[in-house]
């Protein structure tokens, strides 16, 4: 594997921008600039996930690439708005993978094991993920901005400062959104139906 480059904002922007016109080299040494970042923002989402988690950091950058290579034409803005987009992709690949799993855990490619086997086995993130997944739905309907802010900074990673230039909002306003929206999140998820108290 080729030796990591510097992850420099005017250099991905630069190839972001050659890729989008048609320069094919452009993408593959986006690839080897960025991924190093990628993978260290999915491996850090993925370690707070409990274990027997789905899937592995590499297998989920993989299916990022394979979504992100058709994606040349997208009009790119910069390296934040690309991590965004990466952000997002994380975000659906994780949850249709959970969404396959549950389907499977109703009996599709399941064999039958005992109460004890099955006690040890741990599907929680399945159910966490798709829960979250149908909050941030729930939060989206109520307040799209909101919803995006979850995205960029629990799936991407994104600063306070990146999320809010991607958004074209203030620190400030990426700031108080982040805390009403882990409020409101988690009001939801604890069963409360409004989640707005």
């Amino acid at each position: 594997m080729p030796v990591q480059e510097k992850d420099t904002p005017g250099e991905v922007t630069r190839l972001l921008l050659k890729w989008r016109s048609g320069d094919e080299d452009a993408f593959d040494q986006l690839m080897r600039i960025v991924d190093g970042e990628l993978r260290r923002r999915a491996h850090q989402y993925l370690r707070h996930e409990r274990d027997g988690l789905m899937m592995q950091t590499t297998a989920l950058i993989d299916d990022v690439w394979v979504r992100l290579a058709p994606a040349a034409q997208v009009d790119w803005q910069d390296r934040v708005h690309f991590y965004a987009v990466a952000a997002e992709m994380m975000r659906r690949i994780l949850v249709d993978e959970a969404r396959k799993r549950n389907s499977q855990k109703r009996g599709g490619g399941w064999t039958r094991v005992s109460f004890e086997e099955s006690t040890a086995m741990t599907v929680e993130l399945d159910l966490d993920l798709l829960a979250l997944d149908e909050a941030l739905e729930w939060l989206k309907q109520r307040s799209p901005r909101m919803s995006r802010v979850v995205v960029l900074r629990f799936f991407g990673g994104l600063t306070i400062k990146e999320t809010a230039g991607v958004l074209n909002i203030s620190a400030e306003m990426v700031r108080g959104d982040w805390e009403r929206a882990k409020l409101w999140l988690s009001r939801k998820l604890s069963g409360e139906e409004d989640g707005a108290g």
